[in-house]
């Protein structure tokens, strides 16, 4: 794989190998032949927000690079996976006349034959696209979010520019393939272009805000669908604030508690019941209206989790809120692959330290844990990591509007009902029908099976082999044995002929029901009195 030489290429390259050098220490890089610990001198800049600052002034492709890696704790210190989580990209504004062309192309019709009115000053503006406070001809109030012009364009030759060099650090370096560039590059690209497309997010808020019906303080604002397009997406606009805009006062007003115990459940549910949640809720994402709800902005980053994987971050988020170290590890080696050299043992030790000495949150933890599995030797659980990056920006938005409130109390709490519903969910009808398909099966053969059992007691042909051992005591235990076993079948017998009998013939019914309950009380007392 050769580098383009094309002029433009070529000063990305430039950009990007700045980055790098300058952050070349957190990246875990060395480019001197001496040893790690005596090649320290100059590790370059070891601030974290400074590096997150880097990767938002290079745009829109590293800023998804630095999420993705926010999720990958193998790859970076915990304290850059926490700056990178946090990452969020603003830019100057695009000019009104180049949002009115955009606007125009993509709806078909003039500005104003669409929108009474269409604010020229955007409410925010980011990397990908900008947005506006509009009303429709109606008059109902919407947020128009519009694309920028040319920016799907130098997304794309970003990630070929990218490609170039993750196939040549891949094939020439240690760290390339530790990294494996290729494969986080994919995902990059496939984040991007789903964010790229406002008909995606436009049913992302849908399907969330369908979701979270029963969570009346949380609110989603749902798109309107005759004025969205792939670089044009109109929704609901939503009047409040950003948590971290708001004040002291402010603060005091709300109900925060059950603000934040609401917001951590949808989450949660989001997550370990539905397998699709909003994977990007910084504080700049959440916003608390005049009513004193909050509302969840910008969906373009959604994340999806298998069914078989939820019940597993199920039981590991409920051991994580109890301290629970050995059913965490229990957990986390569900959730990662062993490769050649893994070692389960100081997994568990590590995992147990881990949770002994944890004063932090559960999203810090989860993102410790599956640093702690990559680095035994097992496959990097991306669900995981996932979860931990979301719970850390939640845990700030909680401890933002109410410091005191207890998130792992809350965690467990919910987890705990979650864990209940889906035992619910999970009897459905075809498994119910299914269950009783057995029942039957297992009633209509049982008595067959019983006699086949009692005949052969009765004709002494009911035999067990004994190795070795004292003869005499073994032979007693297996006479009480015998009668204990034919006294239960006979018991189930009993049982069952009462059972099948019931409809058509309640009175012999009851007789067979009457002697099993006696004899089953017998069977009892004798068992009481041998101890």
């Amino acid at each position: 794989m050769s580098l383009s030489l094309r002029p433009r290429h070529l000063r990305r390259y430039a950009e990007i190998a700045r980055v790098v050098w300058r952050h070349r220490a957190a990246l875990g890089l060395r480019f001197s032949a001496r040893p790690p610990e005596v090649d320290t001198a100059d590790g370059g800049d070891r601030d974290p927000a400074a590096l997150a600052a880097d990767l938002e002034a290079t745009g829109p492709t590293f800023v998804k690079l630095g999420q993705l890696l926010s999720t990958r704790p193998d790859l970076v210190p915990e304290p850059y996976a926490l700056a990178l989580a946090r990452l969020q990209d603003r830019l100057e504004p695009v000019p009104f006349a180049e949002v009115e062309q955009v606007v125009t192309v993509e709806l078909g019709v003039r500005l104003s034959k669409a929108f009474s009115r269409f604010d020229p000053a955007p409410l925010a503006a980011a990397s990908l696209g900008q947005v506006h406070r509009a009303a429709l001809r109606d008059g109902r109030e919407v947020a128009v979010k519009v694309q920028r012009p040319g920016i799907a364009e130098r997304v794309a030759e970003d990630l070929e520019v990218l490609s170039h060099l993750a196939g040549l650090v891949e094939q020439r370096t240690e760290t390339g393939r530790r990294w494996q560039f290729g494969a986080l590059l994919e995902e990059a690209r496939e984040s991007l272009t789903a964010e790229l497309d406002y008909q995606a997010e436009a049913r992302n808020l849908e399907r969330l805000a369908d979701e979270l019906q029963e969570y009346p303080r949380i609110l989603v604002p749902l798109p309107v669908h005759d004025y969205t397009r792939e670089r044009v997406l109109t929704m609901d606009y939503v009047r409040g604030r950003k948590v971290t805009d708001l004040g002291p006062l402010a603060r005091l007003e709300l109900d925060a508690g059950t603000l934040v115990d609401q917001l951590l459940s949808a989450y949660l549910e989001q997550v370990l019941v539905h397998g699709f949640f909003h994977a990007d809720p910084h504080p700049g994402n959440v916003f608390v209206t005049p009513e004193g709800d909050l509302a969840l902005l910008d969906l373009g980053m959604v994340a999806r989790v298998q069914p078989g994987t939820q019940e597993v971050l199920l039981k590991l988020v409920l051991a994580l809120s109890e301290g629970r170290g050995d059913a965490a590890a229990d957990q986390a080696l569900q959730l990662g692959d062993p490769l050649p050299g893994a070692d389960e043992a100081a997994l568990r030790r590590e995992v147990a330290g881990l949770v002994a000495r944890h004063e932090r949150k559960i999203g810090t933890l989860a993102l410790q844990l599956a640093s702690a599995l990559t680095q035994a030797g097992f496959g990097m659980p991306r669900e995981l990591a996932l979860l931990g990056k979301t719970l850390v920006q939640l845990d700030e938005i909680c401890h933002t509007l109410a410091p005191g409130f207890d998130a792992n109390a809350s965690i467990r709490r919910r987890t705990m009902a979650l864990i209940g519903a889906r035992m619910r969910r999970d009897v459905s009808a075809g498994r119910l029908l299914s269950g009783l398909l057995e029942a039957k099966e297992f009633t209509e053969h049982l008595p067959r099976r019983v006699n086949r059992i009692l005949d052969a007691v009765a004709e002494d042909r009911l035999t067990l082999r004994v190795a070795s051992g004292d003869a005499d005591r073994r032979s007693e235990a297996l006479v009480r044995g015998a009668n204990r076993l034919t006294a239960g079948l006979v018991l189930a017998a009993l049982l069952l002929g009462g059972a099948l009998l019931l409809p058509s013939l309640p009175r012999v019914a009851a007789v067979y029901l009457v002697a099993a309950g006696v004899l089953a009380a017998g069977l009892l007392l004798r068992r009481h009195r041998q101890g």
